[in-house]
């Protein structure tokens, strides 16, 4: 496992201080000492202003009560020997406003419910969380393609311009975790934001108002992530794009 994929960009700085490289195959329980010596230096902090930590949980939480328990305490349930808590815990260190944001919805949401299923509201936060990806764009032409599965003309016809006025930020963890070991098929979802600023720390406030917005999985569109230009050496090649299993067309309905 290696973290040199251009998805782990924006979190090397943060990977290097903890020591994660170093990390094969899977964390240690020192992790957890490593996290929460991040947290402190950086006076990470929850929603309701509580200091976040991490803390290896007796038992397995439902969703419920792991959102609402970091909500109350701050502390965050990190099993420190799965890549997938580990990798939960460095999207809160480098997008803490964000993951706040996100955890103070799920709880505002919960307190909402009527049922033990989960509604709309908490699919969505829940597909951000896990798989989703910050699109920062300068146009918003070009995210509008990606929500019409116009894979080719985005990622080929218009490849100078997604290289250059656009910035692709994976924040949800599980989807990091799969980028320890790329595959073609990996897909993210969408959270757009059209920002004159390509710079992550400069639109993370952005991030938190626009996802005020989302209250369904269907405003979110798939993003087959390897198709990102660099993302895969392989994808230098026209008929990257051509593979249909990956780059899926969208559904016709019919009239």
């Amino acid at each position: 496992m290696k973290f040199d994929h251009p998805a782990f960009a924006p979190y090397l700085a943060l990977i290097d201080a903890l020591g994660l490289a170093r990390a094969q195959p899977t964390p240690g329980p020192d992790c957890l000492d490593a996290l929460n010596a991040q947290a402190i230096r950086r006076d990470t902090r929850n929603a309701s202003g509580l200091p976040l930590r991490f803390f290896m949980p007796d038992g397995r939480l439902s969703a419920r009560d792991y959102e609402t328990h970091i909500l109350r305490t701050g502390e965050v349930p990190t099993r420190a020997e799965t890549w997938h808590d580990v990798l939960n815990a460095l999207v809160w260190l480098r997008f803490p406003r964000f993951k706040a944001a996100l955890n103070a919805a799920h709880g505002n949401a919960i307190v909402g419910e009527t049922s033990p299923i989960r509604g709309r509201r908490r699919d969505a936060l829940t597909v951000l969380d896990e798989s989703g990806v910050w699109v920062i764009s300068r146009n918003p032409v070009w995210p509008a393609l990606l929500a019409e599965r116009a894979w080719r003309p985005l990622f080929w016809d218009h490849r100078h311009e997604v290289e250059t006025t656009m910035q692709f930020v994976v924040v949800g963890h599980a989807l990091l975790e799969k980028l320890l070991d790329p595959y073609p098929g990996m897909t993210g979802k969408c959270l757009t934001l059209i920002a004159e600023s390509l710079d992550p720390d400069v639109v993370e406030g952005l991030s938190v108002r626009t996802l005020a917005g989302i209250d369904s999985p269907r405003q979110l569109a798939p993003l087959p992530v390897q198709g990102i230009p660099g993302w895969d050496p392989a994808n230098a090649n026209a008929a990257y794009y051509a593979n249909q299993d990956v780059f899926r067309p969208a559904r016709r309905i019919p009239s």
